[in-house]
């Protein structure tokens, strides 16, 4: 009799500690629907459900943080209620190149700075959401434009993503459905010119082109690609040039939900590249060597919509494997 009511208590201990815990998940639920607007038809459940499971991931992740096992720190963003698989297949859009890389050569880095960041030097224009939308590589290929641009007249101005997703198919991007930087430039050179977003303004959705001429905001003559996979010519662009647009793997749950210090994830691939944006400097942080990546997923993600990523760690995601710069 008394193991029957020893098990029964521990049942409706555990019951009552379950539904504590519920109550507040619910909580935390409601707060993260306020928090991004976000609102549900029939599918309510199976986004709490993901939620739940991101919201398990991130406490163990910082949990491990805390204890020094990882080097970064991930938080909740509005891509909460996202598995991996939607998020990559929503919130990236790089598509796979078949260009031949540069080869290989020689790079004396011993008189470059130990650190750059031209954001600091009037480079770089704001963060921007590309929402959903993959126009990451139209984000990537206007930085660096912007910052030779500027190197050039003095005047930051951001440029329009519109106009390349709407205008840029004949070179072979596919507007919100991926594209490459590369095929942005090229673009570029041949309109003689891409507009402002000011003149074209940014809607993140496939649309009919309707570039003007008086709405051109850069122009350029040319663009170089860096030899594959080299962090040491990725410096050299950076520290001599000005923001290089580069591909990334950004396959990782620890990418989604990243929030500060330097991403260091020794599984993510060199070759297998799904996303893009800038790197707009380099430096050091506690003994790690970082890049750091001005993303397109709007402010409220990482560190004001940047990322430190780890620099000289076998090329680690693939940062040197597709990199470039417009030339003005």
């Amino acid at each position: 009799m008394l193991q029957m009511f020893t098990l029964y208590a521990v049942v409706i201990l555990g019951v009552a500690f379950a539904s504590g815990q519920m109550q507040e998940l619910d909580g935390e639920w409601e707060q993260f629907k306020t928090k991004f607007n976000k609102n549900y038809d029939d599918d309510e459940v199976q986004r709490r459900l993901t939620w739940e499971d991101n919201f398990d991931f991130i406490n163990e992740h910082n949990r491990q943080f805390s204890d020094n096992e990882v080097t970064y720190q991930v938080a909740m963003n509005e891509f909460g209620d996202m598995d991996l698989e939607e998020f990559i297949s929503t919130m990236t859009g790089l598509l796979s190149s078949d260009e031949k890389p540069e080869e290989k050569e020689f790079v004396d880095v011993e008189g470059l700075p130990k650190e750059v960041d031209w954001s600091k030097k009037g480079y770089v224009t704001p963060v921007y959401s590309q929402g959903q939308c993959g126009s990451c590589w139209a984000f990537a290929a206007l930085g660096s434009l912007e910052g030779q641009h500027f190197k050039a007249t003095g005047n930051l101005e951001t440029l329009s993503a519109q106009n390349l997703i709407d205008c840029s198919g004949p070179e072979g991007n596919m507007g919100c459905n991926g594209g490459l930087m590369d095929q942005s430039y090229k673009y570029i050179e041949v309109n003689k010119g891409v507009d402002t977003n000011l003149s074209y303004p940014y809607v993140g959705q496939n649309g009919k082109c309707h570039f003007t001429r008086s709405g051109v905001g850069a122009t350029q003559k040319n663009f170089v690609d860096l030899p594959k996979g080299d962090e040491l010519a990725l410096q050299k662009a950076v520290a001599e040039i000005g923001p290089i647009a580069v591909a990334i793997d950004a396959q990782a749950q620890g990418f989604q939900f990243y929030k500060s210090g330097v991403y260091v994830n020794k599984d993510c691939s060199p070759a297998i590249l799904c996303h893009a944006g800038v790197v707009t400097g380099y430096g050091v942080q506690d003994g790690t060597d970082y890049w750091r990546f001005k993303n397109s997923w709007g402010t409220s993600w990482g560190m004001d919509g940047y990322m430190l990523t780890a620099r000289n760690h076998n090329n680690q995601c693939g940062i040197a494997s597709q990199s470039s710069y417009a030339i003005v």
